[in-house]
């Protein structure tokens, strides 16, 4: 069995990997790259190694990922600095000798800089391209928006009875982090993905209104959608207390969903999982407990 490395291990879709890879492997054959060892405590207990590392420190990268086959890379969070900190993981993991990098990136309609995403788009895509002109072998998922930031986008909503998000008629075949965990596990253990790029979504996209219609059924109350332009969205958000950063984030989300950036229903996370991933409504049913 290969030496597989997950990098983002305490965070959730690291995480997910992880605890899908231990179903099938032996944890002896896998370890996690950790900012802060303390926070993978669990893992270590499991019998997983923990190696401390970070994106910013070449160094560590590149200890870090000596002796490993397939190195799962979960995309930075730090928006600002996520090209060097890539090109740092791309580069050690070159110097280190790893034979295969899964690189989590994201679907998108347009490259050229236009899309309201871009502040997202921009080190995904120069990531891909970094990894392409590596000669690194690769496999690239392309992931659809999370389920899990429904609720974070809705706020509220079965107090409010409404989905208040300017995101117009724009469509999206979100999956769960789980799923898409539990697809990253499949590659690592799995053969045939070498050079591959696959849209890990569902095969059914659904509009606001649609998520609206799902949650009115499930709760048995009338929730409306309201797609107001991103100005008075700002607006409106702004005088509740919310602040800038999260308006400024969700508002260039939901033009971006608008704007049809993230609509590429697919049948590969499907054909990894072997099953059907979670569809929106048995992910609203579970988090709401409706």
């Amino acid at each position: 069995m290969s030496n597989i490395l997950v990098t983002g291990a305490t965070g959730g879709l690291g995480k997910a990997v992880v605890d899908n890879l231990l179903k099938t492997i032996s944890p002896d054959s896998i370890s996690v790259l950790v900012r802060d060892p303390a926070k993978a405590a669990d893992l270590q207990a499991q019998g997983v190694a923990v190696k401390q590392g970070d994106y910013n420190d070449y160094a560590s990268l590149v200890a870090a990922f000596q002796g490993v086959d397939k190195l799962f890379l979960v995309s930075s969070n730090d928006i600002p600095n996520r090209v060097p900190q890539h090109t740092n993981a791309v580069n050690a993991a070159k110097e280190a000798g790893v034979k295969h990098v899964v690189y989590t990136s994201f679907q998108r309609k347009t490259e050229d800089g236009s899309s309201a995403a871009w502040s997202i788009a921009e080190a995904h895509l120069a990531t891909e391209k970094l990894l392409k002109e590596s000669g690194l072998t690769y496999t690239i998922l392309k992931n659809a928006l999370y389920l899990d930031v429904l609720p974070l986008f809705m706020g509220p909503v079965l107090d409010t009875h409404t989905l208040y998000l300017p995101a117009e008629g724009g469509k999206v075949p979100y999956a769960s982090r789980a799923d898409m965990g539990a697809a990253g596990a499949a590659v690592l253990t799995g053969t045939g993905h070498e050079n591959q790029s696959y849209d890990i979504s569902n095969d059914t996209s659904y509009s606001f209104s649609d998520i609206a219609k799902i949650l009115s059924d499930l709760s048995g109350t009338s929730i409306q959608y309201v797609s107001p332009t991103a100005e008075d969205f700002g607006t409106a958000l702004a005088a509740a207390g919310v602040p800038a950063g999260a308006i400024e984030l969700t508002a260039s989300f939901c033009v971006a969903i608008a704007h049809g950036e993230f609509d590429f229903p697919a049948t590969d996370l499907e054909k990894l999982l072997g099953r059907k991933p979670e569809s929106a409504e048995q992910f609203l049913k579970a988090t709401y407990q409706l």
